[in-house]
């Protein structure tokens, strides 16, 4: 039901955050760093993620590597179980019967139902990724001498409502929910479709070990697949604006697009490869070994 899928996604997210959001934080600070340092005199003085978490540390304290991890709360519990959902219909629906009876989702069919629900999950939820990105970023704007920005989760909603209305909430939708496509598209139906493979070459029950296998490969092919939207939406979202608002450095996902492979060429839309996979991998693995357990503790049989 709608419910029992809501809440053992919901749950199994808090989990996989447990060990994924220090990287998610890290990630954050080394794509806005260099926006901060073109503002300041102070350089951007972080160039890896291990630099970055030990200057979290050393200078704002080891609990600032969870820094915003309400608003990451508040994120899954409504896309997370939206796009499990979500997916869970549109693999049904896209299903087709074989010659046995028996129902099989073809691999673009999959690939489909993953983007989808992605998409249609994040278009509601994206205020809340907002919300988490200026809350990651309120420890590095104290040291930096700016006045206190963020103190909650509620102020940072209102506050982003005062200042840009409802289209401010919803700002860098578009390259978010691409972003968030290919996530589930790499993530949810990677793994459905890795796990479901796996029990048929070597006729093997729904076990452990290829949950295992099935999820670290979910997590890689999420990485590769939406890393490119990442490094995109990170550089709408941070880019310099205008008095009415526009960027002063792109006109859109295309334009950035084009702008970064002509100038930086192809690889550098797999800036931050390794730590967005740090970040991706574990979570998934995680995420997916408790969604598994959660099913089988209640009794139902494997996603």
């Amino acid at each position: 039901s709608f419910g029992e899928i809501y809440v053992t996604s919901f749950l199994s997210a808090c989990t996989a955050e447990i060990v994924g959001y220090p990287f998610d934080v890290c990630k954050t600070r080394l794509h806005i760093q260099g926006e901060i340092a073109s503002q300041s005199d102070v350089p951007a003085k972080y160039r890896g993620m291990v630099a970055t978490a030990v200057g979290i540390i050393r200078e704002e304290g080891i609990h600032k590597l969870y820094g915003g991890l309400s608003a990451m709360v508040l994120r899954h519990s409504i896309f997370t179980g939206l796009k499990m959902y979500l997916y869970d219909t549109f693999r049904d629906r896209l299903s087709i019967v074989d010659e046995d009876g028996m129902k099989k989702l073809p691999f673009f069919r999959g690939a489909l139902s993953g983007m989808l629900a992605g998409a249609g999950a994040n278009m509601i939820s994206s205020p809340t990724d907002l919300i988490k990105v200026q809350m990651q970023m309120e420890g590095k704007r104290r040291l930096l001498g700016k006045p206190a920005r963020i103190h909650n989760v509620f102020q940072a909603l209102t506050s982003i409502y005062k200042v840009g209305g409802l289209p401010g909430l919803w700002k860098g939708t578009l390259p978010n929910c691409t972003r968030a496509a290919l996530v589930t598209m790499g993530d949810v139906a990677c793994y459905d479709q890795t796990k479901r493979r796996l029990m048929d070459a070597f006729d093997s029950p729904d076990s452990r070990i290829v949950q295992f296998v099935a999820a670290m490969t979910a997590g890689l092919c999420g990485a590769l697949l939406s890393t490119p939207a990442d490094v995109i939406k990170s550089r709408i979202m941070n880019q310099p604006t205008d008095e009415n608002g526009r960027g002063l450095h792109y006109k859109g996902m295309i334009d950035c697009f084009t702008k970064t492979v002509r100038d930086e060429g192809f690889l550098a839309l797999y800036k931050g490869l390794l730590p967005f996979w740090l970040r991706v991998g574990p979570w998934a693995m995680v995420f997916w070994t408790t969604f598994e357990q959660i099913r089988r503790f209640r009794g139902d049989g494997g996603f």
